[in-house]
């Protein structure tokens, strides 16, 4: 009997996970299931420059999984029960239905999307690029701006700064704003914060620091100083929500529905459970835990795949560590800023600016979806049988 690994969504995290189980794990002994809503792989780092028009090369999981022993399962999930380990998953063949996989050991890879946080008219007025189908709609809106209407970015974190640069590089015409609840990229080193202003100043955009948006209403937002920002579309980037799912279930999670795992990424509530990326509550260097980011998503994902491993196959467990070396912004095409900083994720003096760091978050971005088809970097891994004792969890 093969053991059954289901991993659920498959972006960075999820698909990487995958791969890199198929790689360790010999075909006969384990039987891989890979469940994403999307027939794609979604390069999620590039959605500000889907939503300004640029075309992204499409990457089919199909193709992608050909031939390494996984199987992709096209349907969103519905729900999991992880008492009775099993999962729910839509039949996209016959819409209303949802069909149930059983798993031995789940991975939990659902992600995130955006976060509106509850502030009245941002759901009803607002736009977001947590994903494909809010950067078209997106993408559909600006194309039908006149020259001079006002767009407006909602949040200071990386997501905005690289959105509102995007778009006031692809569109010179529009007059466009980002509101920061705190300084401009205050948590930047000096070098950093000056290269940011000096590329806000060159694309014209408006800076409204220390402005909590209150409000979105179908033309302005509102601030909590009483300050009315006019919009003809605002774009909310103010911070990530977790999928609803696992807050459902009686596994052990956070106040804001992430799990809780262990340095391996295992639950720490079920053993048969593990959580990577966004989903997951990890801990990082000064048991700080991790931002939801690619940065983060990608090695806790490497963790994962090789923690499972060699708990089936009898193997030593990895103790690799999860930090942060830099962070990649880019600001539009041609400008970019590389923030390096400690490995709890603080900012150090140094950072790379100007065009090259352009080609490096670009040369960042490729490497990453080149990361996802190559589990283990190019380098070979031999499949190992599975023998471990928890390689036939008994039923419940």
């Amino acid at each position: 009997m093969q053991h059954r690994i289901v991993v659920l969504g498959a972006g960075y995290t999820g698909a990487i996970a995958a791969g890199r189980l198929a790689k360790r794990l010999r075909r006969e002994d384990v039987a891989i299931t890979l469940v994403n809503a999307e027939p794609d792989f979604v390069e999620r780092v590039r959605m500000h420059q889907l939503a300004v028009g640029q075309e992204l090369r499409p990457r089919s999981l199909g193709e992608m999984f050909a031939d390494t022993g996984v199987e992709v399962r096209l349907g969103r999930v519905t729900g999991v029960d992880v008492d009775r380990r099993t999962v729910a998953v839509t039949d996209p063949d016959h819409p209303g239905e949802d069909r149930e996989l059983e798993y031995d050991t789940l991975v939990y890879a659902l992600g995130s999307a955006w976060n509106h946080q509850g502030v009245p008219g941002t759901v009803e007025h607002a736009h977001e690029i947590a994903g494909r189908p809010g950067a078209l709609r997106l993408r559909e809106r600006l194309a039908g701006l006149d020259a001079g209407q006002s767009v407006v970015v909602v949040g200071g974190g990386l997501t905005g700064l690289e959105a509102a640069t995007e778009i006031a590089e692809a569109r010179p015409d529009l007059d466009v704003s980002l509101a920061a609840r705190g300084g401009l990229g205050d948590w930047l080193s000096p070098k950093g914060r000056r290269h940011l202003r000096k590329v806000f100043g060159t694309l014209g955009i408006t800076a409204y620091e220390n402005a909590a948006v209150t409000e979105v209403a179908a033309d302005h937002v509102a601030t909590a100083d009483g300050a009315t920002i006019p919009a003809a579309v605002t774009l909310w980037t103010a911070g990530f929500a977790v999928h609803p799912i696992a807050r459902a279930t009686t596994l052990n999670v956070t106040d804001t529905g992430q799990i809780v795992v262990d340095g391996t990424m295992r639950s720490v509530s079920h053993p048969d459970v593990y959580a990577i990326g966004d989903a997951a509550m990890a801990a990082g260097p000064g048991d700080k835990p991790l931002r939801m980011s690619c940065a983060s998503g990608t090695p806790t994902a490497w963790q994962a795949a090789d923690s499972i491993a060699a708990r089936l196959t009898g193997g030593k467990l990895p103790n690799a560590p999860l930090r942060y070396f830099n962070q990649c912004i880019s600001l539009g095409r041609r400008e970019g800023l590389i923030q390096y900083v400690t490995a709890d994720d603080r900012a150090v003096r140094a950072a790379l600016t100007g065009r090259f760091a352009a080609v490096y978050k670009e040369l960042v971005c490729k490497a990453a979806a080149w990361g996802v088809a190559n589990p283990t970097l190019g380098v070979p891994a031999r499949r190992r049988a599975v023998t471990g004792a928890e390689a036939r969890p008994a039923a419940v």
